[in-house]
């Protein structure tokens, strides 16, 4: 019976290890992606028929199943961290105008974002770091935007939900660094733009992660970054790219269609069957 539980046992820490740490240099690695060998990357939660950036579009993809969500993170007056794509709230409700920045974690929970998209989500607003880390853990990995957010603040809080390894940052190179010198087993993500600047940026970084787009991202983009060890996330052109993108051997799809993706990646499975 003992050796019964050692051999199970043995095989569940080597299951575990082998998505946590790469055996040859001992570098932390993301957990595997659950459809087809790719990440499934939802932009702004799932929002198809639901407010983007709002706890329900979030639960939803996790519902999907995806991978990571995409958040945009913002600061607001009273120095507290919230996810908002644009730097006003005027595209989003009617309760207010001006800048993210102007206005309390308070004034910013009265404001309905929800009823632009329909009244059945008019208890919808702009959901705070913390309430979405506490629903996202254990379930999903983050995608991190930080568009206007001090990185060691948000730092602090992905480690006291334990979400330190399930969240890629894709930030400016002061804000890259800043991660990097406090967390150097962060999963740091640039975006070095066109394929003339990406080895400068493997070379400064080191990242595990680039994040690119379809536009610029290219076969021998996918080839340069793999040779480096490091992976790619690429931002989709529409569904039509998918199939290109995915021969050019990119390791994730940050889309506005994850529940398309998902269905297409398990199809495309079947047909290599």
């Amino acid at each position: 019976m003992k050796k019964v539980q050692f051999v199970v046992f043995f095989i569940l820490w080597l299951l575990i290890s082998s998505f946590v740490f790469c055996e040859d240099t001992g570098k932390r690695l993301l957990p595997p992606p659950k459809h087809g060998g790719i990440y499934v990357i939802a932009h702004r939660g799932f929002h198809q028929g639901y407010p983007e950036n709002t706890l329900i579009a979030y639960q939803k993809a996790i519902e999907l199943g995806v991978d990571f969500i995409e958040i945009d993170l913002r600061t607001t007056k009273d120095g507290e961290i919230v996810s908002i794509h644009n730097s006003k709230v005027d595209d989003y409700t009617m309760d207010a105008k001006g800048a993210v920045s102007q206005f309390t974690l308070e004034e910013l929970k009265k404001m309905d974002i929800g009823s632009r998209v329909g009244p059945e989500f008019s208890d919808q607003c702009i959901p705070s770091l913390d309430e979405i880390l506490e629903l996202c853990k254990g379930q999903v990995g983050l995608y991190l935007d930080m568009k206007s957010a001090d990185p060691k603040i948000v730092l602090d809080k992905i480690e006291k939900y334990d979400m330190k390894y399930r969240v890629v940052w894709y930030a400016g190179a002061k804000d890259l660094e800043t991660v990097k010198k406090e967390c150097p087993s962060c999963f740091i993500m640039p975006d070095p733009g066109t394929e003339k600047h990406l080895q400068y940026i493997l070379e400064r970084f080191n990242p595990p992660v680039i994040a690119s787009d379809f536009k610029s991202c290219s076969k021998d983009f996918v080839k340069t970054c793999h040779e480096h060890g490091t992976i790619v996330f690429m931002d989709d052109a529409g569904p039509d790219s998918w199939e290109e993108s995915l021969n050019w051997g990119v390791d994730g799809i940050q889309t506005d269609y994850p529940h398309q993706l998902i269905e297409y990646l398990k199809n495309r499975g079947q047909k290599k069957e």
